[in-house]
């Protein structure tokens, strides 16, 4: 059990966790993780991550609490071998940021290694994190399914970060790092950083790296694994269990849209071009730049190589005759184009006091970026007037433009916005979730807003806010849960029931708003439960029957979703949904048909009573008719149900 491996270490690893998450938002607002753009990215994605094993640890540290049982010897030996070392790891983690948080690229140091041995660094740390995460003694923990899947996803994504950091690391001369890591960052630094490397966090040495153990997937960091590495960062993959022709945001005051109805398949993925991808990231390439031997590269990964004194092409080993990078126009336009016809938003980027326009040029914002920090500055003033305006004025800002989004976070303030939806002041409140919910459209915005909290908070609104406030906050959890490990923190936050109550009593477009970020939640197969506790069903089945017939079509592909799920099933059965499913057969428009065919297919596979149902309501006519004039979605479902009634009547 917890109590007998975990014991004296949780608490350890929690404050560890906490101290690394606090490095990147820290209090009043400012960023205390102000690494240089070298790394921030690299600080940012690993400070993420980490902080979602905060759910792992507080439910073994709660678990603890209930077993008291004295701990053997073997357990003490158990403990020992995976919560000390990640303890261990998790102190290296927090030293690495201090480091990349302390490095310039600017200065002479640069030159000397220490770039390329902090990337190393990174590649250590989170091959490190994945190992110990994948042996984790999860059945002697008694972790809850839904933290264990949480887990899971960290596991992946520090995976991925660890080839991406491989695919560079493979191509330095292994006698660049040939001496102890902590030792050169200290020389070039002319700081002592003893301890950031540890024998127990990751190998000392670039040579080591072919001796260690292969992962659960069989996969090394080695660079012969680049083929397989590119299979799993090449596509896209749509983050659902059904596919959706178009699924933009809701209703807000901010974001408009509507959700159309799904497909029963298995979603696709949406599969990169291999030329749009860069050879060093594996990942689409927004700036692609071509070097002096022809090739192309993201230029902010091409322009790291270069800056970590590497002096060849990645791709060719050829030498580079020169290190001037080349805008590759035509490639940016096919990959803009391609961006825009599979919905993917452009990112620009901040440099220097200026933005990067999606045609390549950059636009001096110095003088927006100040005005912008004193505003953020008054959002902390005690005057409740002055930060009522301020919080005003950075809502409207923040609805302009992507490059507001981008300042405004850049200016730290997200985690005062956080703060003030608690705020007693109704206005401050309402105008404070509904500029976090302008912010989370841009994509590289969504961590931040995870790694600040804000997802307790945004539930308090969406349950005792003004109606204006809990459709924004609704709103907010759609656009943060279009990230698939933010549904998961996202259903175990409460927010769930709070979204169905809003979906019961809300207003017209709190209804909308709370469907369509119950919608997205009930993709992950996690929170399809929940929901059904929380009482979906009985929601969905009064807006079938609501005289208005306003949300016929967003309760029916709620329902389409939730019909695979076997508690979901046996509850839309029991609440008598099969008569009116039949009914909209009838009588319903070709989309209604569509999802009604489907949902009744999924409550009649390998359920002869379901079958039975139908046949005697007289499903069959209709059934028939959409088989012959429907969608030829609805055409396949009709078709499927009538060959299984078929099948009945034969036995």
């Amino acid at each position: 059990m917890a109590g007998e491996f975990a014991g004296d270490n949780t608490p350890e690893l929690l404050s560890l966790v906490h101290d690394i998450t606090g490095m990147c938002v820290g209090g009043g607002g400012s960023s205390s993780l102000t690494a240089d753009a070298m790394f921030r990215k690299d600080c940012t994605d690993l400070v993420r991550r980490i902080s979602l094993l905060s759910h792992l640890f507080e439910e073994i540290k709660e678990l603890n609490k209930v077993n008291d049982s004295p701990s053997s010897s073997s357990s003490t030996a158990l403990e020992d071998s995976w919560s000390s070392d990640l303890v261990l790891a998790l102190q290296s983690a927090k030293r690495l940021l201090s480091v990349a948080k302390n490095f310039s690229s600017n200065s002479n140091n640069s030159s000397d290694g220490a770039a390329k041995t902090i990337i190393f660094q990174f590649q250590c740390v989170t091959w490190k994190l994945e190992k110990l995460l994948s042996s984790l003694p999860y059945d002697d923990l008694d972790i809850s399914v839904e933290v264990k899947e949480q887990v899971d996803l960290v596991r992946t994504q520090l995976r991925r970060a660890t080839d991406k950091y491989g695919f560079m690391i493979s191509k330095m001369p292994s006698y660049d790092l040939s001496q102890p890591l902590a030792q050169e960052i200290s020389q070039v630094l002319g700081k002592s950083v003893s301890g950031l490397h540890k024998q127990h966090s990751c190998p000392e040495n670039l040579s080591e790296l072919g001796s260690i153990p292969k992962s659960n997937e069989g996969k090394s960091c080695s660079p012969c694994g680049a083929g397989s590495r590119l299979e799993r960062t090449r596509s896209i993959h749509a983050s659902s269990e059904v596919s959706i022709s178009v699924l933009t945001a809701p209703k807000s005051q901010e974001i408009s849209g509507s959700m159309n109805i799904p497909e029963d398949k298995k979603p696709e993925a949406i599969v990169i071009p291999e030329d749009f991808l860069c050879p060093i990231s594996l990942e689409l390439m927004r700036d692609p730049v071509i070097v002096a031997t022809g090739q192309t590269y993201e230029r902010s990964y091409i322009q790291r190589w270069i800056d970590c004194g590497n002096t060849t092409c990645p791709k060719t080993q050829q030498k580079l005759q020169h290190l001037t990078l080349t805008p590759n126009y035509v490639l940016r336009s096919l990959v803009s184009q391609w961006c825009i016809e599979h919905n993917i938003e452009q990112p620009t980027g901040l440099t220097n006091g200026k933005i990067k326009k999606s045609d390549g040029s950059f636009r001096d914002v110095t003088g927006d970026i100040a005005a912008i920090e004193t505003l953020v500055r008054k959002l902390s003033c005690r005057s409740i007037e002055e930060c009522r305006a301020a919080v005003a004025e950075i809502r409207l800002l923040s609805k302009r433009s992507t490059d507001n989004r981008i300042l405004i976070a850049e200016a730290g303030a997200i985690p005062v916005l956080v703060n003030l939806l608690t705020s007693e002041d109704v206005m401050t409140q309402e105008n404070a979730v509904t500029s976090i919910l302008n912010l989370s459209i841009y994509e590289n915005n969504k961590g931040l807003i995870m790694l600040a909290g804000a997802i307790p908070s945004i539930v308090q609104v969406l349950r005792a806010g003004t109606m204006e406030a809990r459709e924004n906050a609704a709103a907010t959890l759609f656009s943060l849960s279009l990230a698939d490990e933010n549904k998961i923190i996202i259903g175990a936050s409460g927010a769930i029931s709070a979204l169905v109550e809003l979906l019961q009593n809300g207003s017209p477009r709190g209804k909308k708003d709370a469907a369509t970020a119950l919608f997205n939640l009930c993709i992950y197969q996690g929170n399809k439960g929940r929901a059904i506790r929380a009482g979906i069903i009985t929601a969905l089945l009064k807006m079938l029957t609501d005289s208005s017939k306003s949300m016929v079509d967003e309760a029916l592909t709620i329902m389409s979703v939730l019909a695979s799920h076997q508690e979901a099933k046996a509850t839309i059965v029991k609440a008598s949904t099969i008569p009116i499913l039949i009914d909209l057969l009838r009588t319903g428009l070709p989309r209604n048909k569509e999802n009604a065919a489907a949902i009744l297919l999924a409550l009649c596979k390998r359920d002869t009573d379901n079958l039975s149902c139908i046949s005697r309501l007289g499903a069959v006519i209709p059934l028939s008719e959409l088989a012959r004039t429907g969608t030829e979605r609805a055409k396949r479902k009709a078709t499927s149900l009538l060959e299984h009634l078929r099948k009945l009547q034969q036995l």
